[in-house]
């Protein structure tokens, strides 16, 4: 078996056996087909359906596996459809895109399959910065940033490592052009304002000089007695009256222009407004009404070839997209770069990351330090391990199983060392459910929930079983190494703090705990501290109302709701420059990682170990009370959408 990719324009052939992907990447598109390959190097605005296709699928194919929603996935696809004149109609499941094509002239559908999916946000991060580089190079404008530099200037550098620095340099360049822009800009304008004073002077000395030649004739034409002499002493009072004012004049000139550009900062923008000649601007309203006029004829014309509007666009801007032609292969390379990016964090970072996630974890469900040190060890090296074997392409719910247990294990083990020295520790039976955190889908969980928001019950329900597996193979390791080391856990005993102490406690530790879950999910570090930030906030909110006798399930859809409503403000200040450009992400990259920590893992934990206990009453209350706070989880986000976003507000 021999797979065809192009890596760098060129093609590699690549033989069965040689790497992994060529045994396991069996869902990608064989872009060796005949008629993709005959327009590799054609615009793509040119190319065949074929081709346009290959682009579009492959497109929502990394999003998928990235791990976002079908909605994102549809809203992806139909983003890079747009500018190509491409009609797009996706089915999107959890591990499949069925899509069909047409641009008017041929139509082919096509059909990917994922061997597995998991979590990567700054993949999603990344094609984001990818579909307005598209976009923009073929003539649309962006929907993600307004600064289009910045997303041009991260798909030029895609070999680079870190992408977040590459985005911070990109935005910290763009400010520096426009600092020395409108430092350019003064210099003009006050060079401008010398000009302008230095004629107003020349025309006050003429007409200074007309006034005394007029003053001159007038008492020479009174005096009819003396006329010369009369006329020669005026004469010479003039010359020496032109002498005194003058200097005069050149001081309040000269005074002028110092207060003048004494206020020329404060003024340079209401004045260049008032500057700017009227044509122009009054051309471009007309240009945009004849625009805007073309567009309602032909919104009113009927289809051609019995398609809508959406074509109509297609050449309308030819001769602006021949400066930016982007070829099939250049598309194709860029997504090959964002397929092939190495994780940002080796297994062990990552380990670390979710060993101090779920001691945080730990604290904020009332646990002690004994219980916080058991987790962060058990975690840490579950977490490690489930990175080596995810590197051999396993089964997931093989590799849950193992991790889970090595993870329970591994902390059981650390306090029964502690208990050596301090018999206190053998009592934290409940510390090996927070070693088993770090495997809770949230991202699935929530998502699956936001697909059934938008009608989208296929993809919610297969995530949502996705998320029942995951679990049933976690809980049930752990229930196997409760029943052999004799374990009975009763919950966590919350330490007895002061209630000021408790609350910066828990924003710490919800900082970090949402800090290191975001690194699991392979966020980039600029990524990470915002979703923090916001996790920090809600989910110290949240614990802080329970306390107050708000009940959990409330706590929860607040809590999420707040975090909707956070992560779409700070997206609308990146869109209108009160933030800096690089630090727009999307916005399920910040509020999923900030509420996972809000998935009350317990719960699920204490129902599995009730059911194998086989007190069944038990085990479904902890059932029910985790079910009503899960699905108050998504409803808080889905809120937060209809609150804020036209496109969750309507069905549309």
């Amino acid at each position: 078996m021999t797979c065809m990719f192009y890596i760098g324009g060129m093609q590699e052939e690549v033989k069965s056996g040689a790497t992994a992907a060529g045994r396991y990447h069996s869902h990608s598109i064989p872009l060796d087909m005949e008629d993709i390959e005959r327009d590799w190097d054609k615009p793509i605005q040119e190319a065949g359906i074929a081709a346009k296709a290959s682009v579009i699928v492959r497109v929502g194919m990394l999003d998928l596996g990235a791990g976002t929603g079908s909605f994102r996935v549809r809203e992806m696809m139909h983003r890079i459809a747009y500018p190509l004149g491409v009609h797009v109609r996706a089915d999107v499941n959890l591990t499949d895109i069925e899509a069909a094509c047409t641009d008017g002239s041929g139509r082919i559908t096509e059909v990917v399959n994922l061997p597995t999916t998991g979590i990567n946000t700054e993949r999603i991060w990344l094609l984001e910065h990818f579909a307005d580089w598209f976009s923009v190079n073929l003539g649309t404008g962006s929907m993600y940033h307004r600064e289009t530099k910045v997303s041009a200037g991260l798909m030029q550098h895609l070999d680079m490592r870190d992408a977040s620095q590459v985005s911070a340099d990109m935005a910290k360049q763009l400010r520096e052009e426009r600092h020395q822009a409108r430092v350019a800009e003064r210099a003009a304008a006050s060079d401008e304002a010398v000009e302008d004073d230095e004629a107003a002077l020349a025309g006050s000395a003429v007409d200074a000089a007309a006034t005394i030649a007029d003053a001159s004739t007038d008492v020479a034409t009174q005096s009819t007695d003396n006329a010369q002499s009369t006329n020669a002493v005026l004469s010479t009072d003039d010359m020496q009256s032109a002498d005194d004012t003058q200097p005069e004049i050149n001081e309040t000139v000269i005074d002028a222009l110092v207060a003048a550009d004494g206020h020329g900062d404060d003024a340079r923008g209401s004045a260049e407004q008032l500057a700017m000649p009227r044509k122009p601007r009054t051309r471009l309203r007309a240009v945009a009404g004849e625009r805007t006029r073309a567009w309602r004829e032909r919104s009113q014309r009927p289809p051609k070839n019995g398609y809508a509007e959406h074509f109509d666009h297609v050449g309308e801007r030819a001769v602006a997209r021949k400066k930016h032609e982007i070829t099939v292969r250049d598309v194709h390379k860029r997504l090959d770069m964002i397929e092939r990016r190495k994780p940002l964090y080796s297994p062990a970072l990552s380990g670390l990351a979710s060993a101090c996630a779920c001691a945080s974890f730990v604290f904020l469900l009332g646990g002690a330090p004994y219980d916080m040190i058991g987790a962060f060890v058990g975690a840490g090296l579950g977490q490690w391990l489930r990175r080596r074997l995810f590197a051999h392409h396993l089964n997931q719910f093989f590799v849950t199983f193992v991790c889970v247990a090595v993870a329970a294990f591994a902390c059981v083990g650390t306090l029964r060392l502690i208990g050596l020295f301090n018999p206190v520790a053998l009592q934290h039976d409940t510390a090996y459910i927070g070693a088993m955190l770090f495997v809770i889908p949230g991202f699935p969980l929530i998502t699956g929930g936001l697909d059934m928001a938008k009608i989208d019950f296929p993809s919610g329900v297969q995530r949502v079983m996705y998320v029942v597996c995951i679990i049933l193979m976690a809980t049930l390791a752990g229930w196997m190494v409760a029943s052999l080391v004799h374990l009975n856990p009763q919950g966590f005993e919350s330490p007895d703090l002061a209630p000021w102490v408790n609350c910066c406690l828990r924003a710490l530790f919800a900082f970090i705990g949402v800090w290191g879950f975001s690194m699991m999910f392979n966020s980039p570090q600029r990524m990470c501290l915002v979703a923090a930030t916001i996790g920090a906030i809600t989910d110290t909110l949240r614990l802080e109302f329970v306390d107050y006798g708000l009940p959990p399930e409330a706590g929860a859809f607040l809590g999420a709701m707040l975090a909707g409503l956070l992560a779409s403000a700070w997206r609308s200040a990146v869109r209108h420059r009160l933030l800096p450009p690089h630090l727009g992400y999307p916005r399920i990259c910040l509020t999923v990682p900030s509420i996972v920590i809000m998935v009350p893992g317990l719960y699920m934990y204490q129902a599995m170990f009730h059911l194998g206990q086989f007190e069944t009453l038990l085990a479904l209350d902890w059932a029910f009370r985790a079910f009503m706070v899960i699905i108050c989880l998504p409803i808080g986000l889905a809120m937060a959408r209809v609150i804020t976003d036209k496109s969750w507000r309507y069905d549309m």
